[in-house]
């Protein structure tokens, strides 16, 4: 009779295996929708789309149609393989979904010290928080003193602390007289002093109403939302430190690996929602383990500050990025407008200011804002090339006098998409290779010393490099099919490098890499090069003018510079002039947090940027064409790498 029940309503019950999580959904629900729905994120990199084929499930039994087989064979379909994103539920069903095929959304946050979470450079400036904490002891009402509570309260701010005009919202007027009389007059207020948005003039603002003298602590919070990871920051406002951090991959990693992929997302029939609550799922998972791990509860926080890139902010803002990847490539807002975190749903203080940094363009964000305030490339007079290498590689040269800006589409490949068996930095991650010139035998290391499952960013890179150098790979990127080793074989996409035999990986599999993935990884380093090539030229100058360089992002710091320009994704010179500088949107976004001053200053510098648009400018498609081989078509712009090919060609090394 149930099911009857079940089959009228037009619904169905999905099992999915190993775990047997069950879920009940509506008889047309994809398959990723309804796993979502049972808390299983699948690894969606094309955001859904079928394009990648990365969502591979089986059907033990039951009712599943397929939209699209397009990444699946015949054989694989009649085994009761499908792609989640496009098996549709026609009742019943029970499902496998390989290890492999989900998302790791393991939280990596520990228990450290704050010397061993420091961020890239400590706060040396003056400390001059948004956030104040001032204590004030009240007469209370009598016959003789009629004055109402709210007028009390101001006039001892004016008399004791010499604060003036300050604003409450209606929620807090709501508490106002019962909290004042159970803490019998003696309180501290939480007051947001100041806009550095609209007007720094702008009169304070009460934010919470404490018992008794709490001006010995206040907390705020840094939060970098990445593309691919979440990072927090738990700050202590009244010293400037740092107390912990808890980050986590972003929970909209199920919609798509890429912002692209996540627009698209995003226009489906409840979508933005979908991603906004994903996004605040994940970063109040981290609050709340940040608070109950320093034993501090949740309502003590009074600020937070948010660094992103645009898409990013906008889906935390929910509000539609559909303009973001549509000519001319318009954002929605730069500079948001500060709101509460009642507002957004983000669980410290409901009152709590919620101030996002400015963003410059469709894919410069606040994240790069935040970055070049926090990497100090805002005040210096060296010619600075700041590269962020991520999913889109965000590139900003200049100095205190100018700043030019541009984005690169690169692509997730050094996260691990569109790479067989590429894979984020987690355990069992491939994350440095080397290759012997005569054996072609490879020695490797994985993250955590565990049986390899895959390569990540770092990995690639270096495999590249090693295989080019070694004569593995032409300068096309072909692999030579014709040396004597067993590890090169012509797979289903054409010619292939064993890197990790079957009977030695994590998954039991061979771990490869072959010829599509080679031009999938040649193309996310041709853009980065081109973008920072053609950057360079608009203003009239060269590489070789550039005195420093910045690597930032948390993929930047792992980054092995001699590997990196050995496949020419970063320009040939010395190595003393490149600097790692760590997650610099997380980084900004801390000294926005403590220093009203340098909050202004990143709306500054936003404003100072000037936004050139790649796609309009013809020289990048020449530079790109130019850099899709290895290193470079110009050759002579690589001499290390000459002088390495010559060695090897002469015997000497």
């Amino acid at each position: 009779m149930a099911q009857e029940a079940r089959n009228s309503e037009k619904r169905a019950i999905v099992v999915f295996k190993p775990t047997d999580q069950v879920v009940e959904v509506e008889v047309g629900t994809l398959l990723s929708d309804a796993a979502v729905e049972a808390g299983i994120a699948l690894n969606l990199p094309c955001g859904g789309q079928g394009r990648c084929g990365r969502c591979r499930i089986k059907v033990e039994h039951g009712a599943i149609s397929h939209r699209s087989g397009v990444r699946l064979t015949s054989a694989e379909i009649s085994e009761g393989w499908a792609l989640g994103c496009q098996a549709v539920v026609k009742g019943d069903a029970v499902v496998v979904v390989p290890e492999q095929e989900q998302v790791d959304v393991k939280v990596t946050t520990q228990a450290i010290g704050a010397e061993r979470i420091a961020l890239a450079a400590d706060f040396t400036g003056e400390l001059d928080p948004s956030v104040r904490r001032v204590h004030i002891v009240i007469e209370p009402p009598s016959l003789d003193d009629q004055t109402n509570d709210w007028d009390r309260l101001l006039r001892e701010l004016s008399l004791q602390h010499g604060i003036e005009n300050v604003t409450a919202s209606l929620p807090m007027l709501r508490t106002l007289g019962r909290v004042l009389r159970e803490a019998e007059w003696n309180t501290t207020a939480v007051l947001e002093i100041g806009d550095p948005v609209q007007n720094p003039c702008t009169p304070p603002r009460l934010i919470d109403l404490l018992p008794g003298d709490q001006t010995n602590r206040c907390y705020g919070v840094a939060i970098d939302i990445g593309t691919t990871s979440n990072v927090v920051y738990l700050v202590d406002l009244i010293r400037g430190k740092v107390l912990d951090r808890a980050s986590t991959y972003s929970g909209q990693i199920a919609a798509g690996e890429d912002v692209i992929s996540r627009i698209i997302f995003s226009q489906k029939r409840g979508g933005l929602d979908r991603l906004q609550n994903m996004v605040l799922k994940t970063l109040n998972g981290l609050l709340e383990e940040l608070a109950s791990r320093n034993q501090i509860p949740l309502r003590q926080i009074s600020k937070a500050v948010v660094a992103g890139n645009t898409t990013m902010v906008q889906l935390f803002l929910a509000i539609d990025p559909r303009t973001i990847r549509e000519m001319p490539f318009i954002p929605t807002i730069g500079q948001p407008l500060p709101i509460t975190a009642e507002e957004i749903g983000l669980n410290i203080n409901p009152q709590a200011t919620v101030d996002c940094l400015p963003v410059v363009g469709a894919y410069v964000g606040a994240d790069i804002t935040a970055g070049v305030v926090a990497s100090d490339m805002y005040d210096t007079d060296a010619l600075t090339l700041f590269i962020d290498v991520g999913t889109n590689g965000e590139i900003v040269l200049g100095n205190r006098d100018w700043l030019i800006t541009c984005a690169c589409s690169a692509g997730p490949a050094f996260e691990g998409s569109g790479v067989r068996h590429g894979m984020r930095a987690t355990a069992g991650a491939i994350e440095e290779v080397w290759i012997d010139n005569r054996t072609f035998e490879p020695t490797y290391h994985t993250i955590g010393q565990l049986p390899a499952r895959g390569i990540c960013g770092s990995g690639m890179i270096g495999l590249l490099a090693e295989m080019f150098i070694t004569g593995i790979l032409d300068k096309a990127g072909k692999i030579q099919r014709d040396l004597p080793t067993p590890r090169i074989r012509v797979g289903d996409h054409g010619g292939e490098y064993v890197l990790v035999w079957a009977n030695q990986s994590g998954i039991g599999t061979d771990i490869v890499i072959n010829e599509v993935d080679i031009e999938n990884l040649l193309r996310t380093k041709g853009a980065i090069y081109a973008g920072f090539s053609v950057l360079v030229q608009s203003v009239g100058l060269q590489l070789a003018d550039v005195e420093q360089v910045f690597i930032a992002g948390a993929f930047g710091q792992y980054i092995n510079v001699e590997k990196a320009i050995q496949i020419g994704l970063l320009p040939d010179m010395p190595w003393d002039r490149f600097n790692y500088l760590g997650n610099t949107s997380a980084l900004g976004a801390f000294y926005s947090l403590v220093s009203r001053p340098l909050r202004r200053k990143v709306l500054n510098a936003a404003e100072k940027m000037t936004y050139l648009e790649l796609s309009a400018d013809n020289s990048f498609y020449d530079q790109f064409m130019s850099a899709l081989v290895l290193p470079h078509t110009d050759i002579t712009a690589f001499p290390s790498v000459m002088r390495v090919l010559d060695q090897k060609a002469t015997g000497l090394n």
